[in-house]
């Protein structure tokens, strides 16, 4: 393969060659300390005072106007853009004119990183920026950022906006678009709201497996590898929940982890084969106590995170406020198809599926048949946050029978804005139950399932040495974090989502 530099990256390696010829090191390995950052100096600088005299900033190069002996720049750091002024006088010693006249004139380029120090004016047209007094060359850049520009009314034009693009090059995306970190920012405070909030009573994060000899807690397909030494199948783990259990089993109160899995199936916006999920487990309690919580930590989130419960997601204001809207699933099927499917048999499911037009196959038994007339006709109704509650039994093969409703189970999931955020249990705790429940997963998995659950002996021991009453909870993350900070796409949300393989050039 040949790497074809544009003219752009000539430039640059030619500007690299003359700084070390002239005695400028391009990548010093000298630390540069720094005592403040241009969002700092723009929010706290007041005119006439003492403040910001001696400040040290570091960061990228992103826009320079030269005039004569004096430019004014501007430096990116962490936190945003300030404008600097740098008089050719000031910045060179006297015996050492080339530093600024060759070196900052006609070597720099936009992208590089710079060291300065100096202190913090305003401008005559009002702009507060910092005078430099001491400028240094921190690292060159070897390829030239994608140029944002914006006209007078402030619209952004050949900007680096191309999904592909954006999500390959990542570290160009935080670069040039300035928003994009905030996701991230709002992201992490995601996740360290509901630490707050699961920590406060007295839960404890813990780590399990990724490599699972048998993969289970949840219905998908795994991604398969294998380990030489032990000379065994391992699986990328779908889902937490079982080793979770032997902790409730091992004698802890409450658990969580926010946990990697992995799913070896399609993609979409709503769909990245490696994902995050929190995965929460408490003894002595069960799913109505579950969606209290749930309620009570989304609703902390999204004000930790905006201030408001009230939560802007396209067009919609999504409103987090308790308590949240509850239907059963056979009442939100009836409610969006005015059908009651409490009483029938597999028979007459697949023929209301088919008399819906929601495409169903006879692969399917009873519980995926009600699931995808759910997610047909009910789920894209549903925006602000809604629990669902009491599932069959067929389509959750962990989850405790109901305590009053014949052939149901204990079990929720919240929807918003069309798609489930979270999928909660009374967890089943017998054992007997248990295997039986397993074993017809096996029976669906032999009909072509693939997504059928497999027999794990190592838990059903487990819970023969008995575990109290749980509820257990998932939510996804990515998902909640498309929803809290308003984008459209589970790409959005991941720093590096899965890609297939760029194409790459051809040797000529």
């Amino acid at each position: 393969m040949t790497h074809h530099l544009s003219e752009q990256e000539l430039v640059r390696r030619e500007n690299l060659t003359k700084l070390i010829e002239a005695g400028i090191e391009p990548y010093p390995s000298a630390t540069f300390e720094v005592n403040a950052t241009a969002q700092e100096i723009k929010s706290n600088f007041v005119d006439g005072e003492s403040s910001y005299q001696e400040v040290s900033l570091a960061g990228r190069l992103m826009s320079r106007r030269i005039m004569g002996k004096a430019s004014f720049a501007e430096l990116q750091d962490a936190t945003g853009r300030i404008q600097i002024y740098i008089s050719r006088d000031e910045i060179c010693p006297d015996d050492d004119k080339t530093l600024y006249n060759d070196a900052f004139k006609k070597w720099f380029d936009l992208g590089d990183f710079i060291g300065i120090k100096g202190y913090a004016f305003y401008t005559q047209v009002g702009e507060c920026s910092v005078h430099v007094t001491s400028l240094t060359l921190l690292s060159k850049s070897l390829k030239p950022l994608p140029v944002v520009k914006k006209d007078e009314e402030g619209n952004v034009f050949d900007a680096f906006t191309d999904p592909e693009q954006r999500y390959r090059q990542r570290y160009v995306d935080l670069v040039v678009n300035d928003h994009i970190k905030d996701v991230f920012v709002k992201r992490s405070k995601m996740y360290n709201s509901m630490r707050e909030y699961l920590n406060e009573k007295g839960y404890l994060e813990v780590e399990t497996p990724i490599l699972q000899p048998l993969y289970g807690g949840a219905a998908a397909r795994p991604f398969t590898t294998h380990h030489n030494t032990l000379d065994m199948k391992l699986y990328l783990r779908i889902a937490n929940e079982l080793y979770l259990k032997r902790l409730i089993v091992g004698g802890f109160d409450g658990v969580y982890e926010f946990s990697k899995d992995f799913r070896n199936e399609g993609m979409s916006r709503f769909h990245n084969p490696e994902f995050t999920q929190i995965e929460l487990y408490v003894a002595y309690k069960d799913y109505e106590w579950m969606m209290n919580l749930v309620e009570e930590m989304v609703e902390k989130v999204a004000i930790d995170l905006h201030g408001t419960t009230k939560v802007q997601v396209g067009e919609n204001i999504i409103d987090f406020q308790r308590p949240w809207k509850r239907y059963t699933m056979y009442e939100a099927i009836q409610h969006f198809t005015g059908i009651d499917i409490g009483e029938m048999d597999e028979d007459q499911l697949r023929a209301t599926a088919k008399s819906l037009h929601v495409p169903v196959d006879n692969t399917m038994g009873k519980g995926k048949l009600i699931d995808e007339i759910f997610g047909e006709k009910c789920e894209g109704n549903l925006i602000q946050p809604t629990f669902i509650t009491d599932y069959p039994v067929e389509m959750s093969p962990l989850a405790k029978k109901h305590k009053s409703k014949l052939g149901l189970v204990e079990r929720f999931e919240a929807i918003c804005n069309k798609k489930e955020i979270c999928n909660s249990f009374s967890e089943l705790n017998d054992p007997i139950d248990q295997r039986q429940r397993f074993e017809s997963q096996l029976e669906l998995g032999k009909r072509g399932d693939e997504e059928a659950m497999v027999l794990d002996e190592d838990f059903l021991r487990s819970l023969e040495y008995g575990m109290p009453p749980t509820a257990g909870l998932g939510i996804g993350m990515d998902r909640l974090a498309m929803i809290m900070t308003n984008q459209n796409s589970i790409q959005d949300v991941l720093f590096f989502p899965q890609m297939k393989p760029e194409k790459q050039e051809k040797a000529e």
